[in-house]
């Protein structure tokens, strides 16, 4: 590290210490821009009130915040950005900078000409190629090429026999010998646009007796019901709604311009009911939750307009007991391993997400023992009175080097490269198939000295003033020290996982929603989209359908009110075949 970067580091390094101090203990205030406008406006004729004065002090402090991430180099101006257009990716290839990208771009294309070489060489000895030129068939890269036709798993299926000939026959080319049909069909894959919820208008002829004035009226086809709105129309709002972030406005709009109206009323009309029917699978769903082996949980925030309204079911979270002072809403998200199983669970409320965790947690079974929770660093996270195993996010801690690879690049390189080490490592136990204990010894094995030697360099740079502590890169390596117990849990606790994505990910589908929609109404809103989302990620992390899954569950809501452990994502299929095979009987 250069003399002039840590003069400069120790220059601002109090100061910034300051800041984050004073940051850290203030609390968030939602303030419009317009009733700033107010609080100047009355501030020209009378003397400002308390909070008015409080109001005013918490703008000025933002935008002094903000003053100095523009100010700022390296790390401040990474997080304005990331605050601004949202996260980038953070492999190492992308972080470390153009340099160590263009010396692996230089290598791959000497090892391609290399390639390139030896593949001309041998098509000069074949003779294959036009006027001379040699055909060298290019590798396709990985996900640039085509979508299969197996992967269309929604496509209808349609079998087209020949026109002329069928197995069996002889060969009209030749005469003398037979056809015969082949394993694999000749594939034509045509896709055709459709409106996200379709209608369908029966004309009923009507006939009246021009004597008696009878009116006969022709019968509406089989399965055509009395119903305007089917099952499939409620599961694909909701699925567009809550799965997509598509606002019912929106949809509305979009069915309007294909001539078929669906207004934002009707819409709601729809889901509301639907939800309320599917409430013993998402109490199922809860319960069984708390019974796994592993609970990712993280949370983001929320925004409920009226906190009123009523919340249904035994299990359901709810922010009962809360401090009413408590005005911040958030959403969580619960993300539990129970054997080969993913469960995604959704509430929105005043609760932080380690409350939430908790209240999920007293259905545990009293037979079982802690189950591992993941989580990043905040406290909010692990609040609670039930045991736990704590571990924390390797991911977390690592991003805080990622911010500042601009003003450290060495020592973020040396970092990066460790922590690529030990990620690869835990793909290799995916890859082969390792269970807990195996998964465990293999990284006590290749990854317990890799996080040893980085452990005594984050040590050594401190205790030798190799870098400023209170410099930005100070501040990321303090953080992985006094976590470190917890960050390399991973190393003594079979199962234990090295970060938290999966919960940040399930997370996407609540932040999707807010960009899109904004808030919830009332926190019966709330419970609606909390229901929904927890079902439809719950599906896709098990593989399923959502929409099949969805329809299913409304076309059979008298049965799974009555045996909903029947109607979980991973086994509703083998329920419809079981009840399939009862009708033909």
């Amino acid at each position: 590290m250069s003399r002039r970067r840590i003069k400069n580091s120790k220059k601002h390094g109090s100061a910034r210490q300051k800041e984050s101090t004073k940051e850290s203990t203030q609390k968030r205030q939602e303030i419009s821009f317009e009733e700033l406008k107010s609080i100047v406006a009355r501030a020209k004729d009378n003397p400002l009130s308390s909070e008015d004065l409080s109001k005013l002090d918490a703008a000025v402090d933002t935008l002094g915040v903000l003053t100095r991430e523009l100010e700022a180099k390296g790390a401040s101006i990474q997080r304005l950005r990331r605050l601004i257009f949202g996260p980038r990716t953070e492999k190492t290839s992308k972080v470390l900078g153009d340099e160590k990208n263009a010396e692996n771009s230089d290598k791959k294309n000497g090892e391609a000409a290399a390639d390139a070489d030896s593949l001309e060489k041998v098509s000069d000895k074949s003779g294959a190629g036009n006027e001379g030129e040699p055909q060298i068939d290019k590798p396709k890269r990985k996900g640039h090429g085509r979508r299969g036709s197996k992967e269309y798993t929604g496509a209808k299926r349609c079998k087209v026999d020949h026109a002329t000939l069928k197995h069996g026959d002889p060969c009209p080319e030749c005469g003398d010998g037979k056809v015969y049909r082949q394993k694999e069909p000749k594939v034509l894959v045509r896709v055709t646009g459709v409106a996200p919820i379709d209608a369908t208008v029966y004309e009923l002829e009507k006939l009246r007796c021009n004597l008696c004035g009878e009116v006969f009226t022709a019968k509406a086809p089989d399965g055509v019901g009395e119903q305007k709105y089917d099952n499939r129309a409620a599961a694909m709002i909701a699925l567009l709604k809550y799965g997509c972030g598509t606002p019912f406005n929106r949809l509305a709009k979009l069915e309007e311009n294909l001539g078929i109206p669906l207004p934002a009323s009707t819409q709601w009309e729809l889901v509301q009911p639907s939800a309320y029917k599917m409430v013993p699978v998402l109490n199922t769903l809860i319960r069984l939750a708390a019974q796994g082996e592993i609970l990712h949980n993280d949370d983001t925030l929320g925004r409920i307009l009226k906190l009123e309204g009523i919340r249904n079911g035994p299990y359901v979270i709810d922010d009962d007991g809360i401090d009413k002072k408590r005005t911040g809403i958030f959403t969580s998200g619960i993300v539990s391993i129970l054997g080969g199983y993913r469960i995604a669970l959704f509430f929105t409320s005043r609760k932080h997400a380690g409350e939430n965790l908790e209240t999920v947690l007293k259905l545990r079974a009293e037979g079982l023992g802690p189950p591992i929770q993941m989580s990043d660093g905040l406290n909010r996270n692990t609040k609670g009175e039930v045991e736990t195993i704590e571990t924390e996010c390797n991911c977390h801690s690592r991003r805080k080097y990622v911010e500042v690879v601009k003003s450290f690049p060495d020592e973020v390189e040396t970092v990066l490269n460790q922590y690529q080490i030990v990620y690869k490592n835990d793909d290799e136990t995916k890859k082969l198939g390792m269970s807990d204990d195996e998964r465990l010894a293999y990284h006590q094995e290749h990854s317990g000295p890799i996080m040893a030697d980085l452990e005594k360099y984050l040590r050594s740079a401190l205790d030798e003033h190799k870098v400023e502590p209170n410099s930005s890169l100070g501040d990321a390596i303090r953080y992985t020290l006094d976590h470190w117990i917890k960050l390399t849990m991973f190393l003594k606790i079979p199962g234990a996982p090295l970060d938290n994505n999966i919960c940040e990910r399930a997370m996407k589908k609540a932040i999707l929603h807010r960009k899109n929609a904004y808030f919830f109404r009332t926190k019966n809103g709330a419970f609606v989209g909390d229901l929904f989302m927890t079902l439809i990620h719950t599906t896709e992390l098990n593989d399923e359908n959502p929409f099949e899954y969805l329809v299913a569950l409304l076309d059979n809501a008298d049965r799974l009110a009555q045996e909903p452990e029947c109607w979980m994502p991973w086994n509703f299929r083998e329920t419809l075949a079981t009840l399939e095979s009862n009708k033909n009987l």
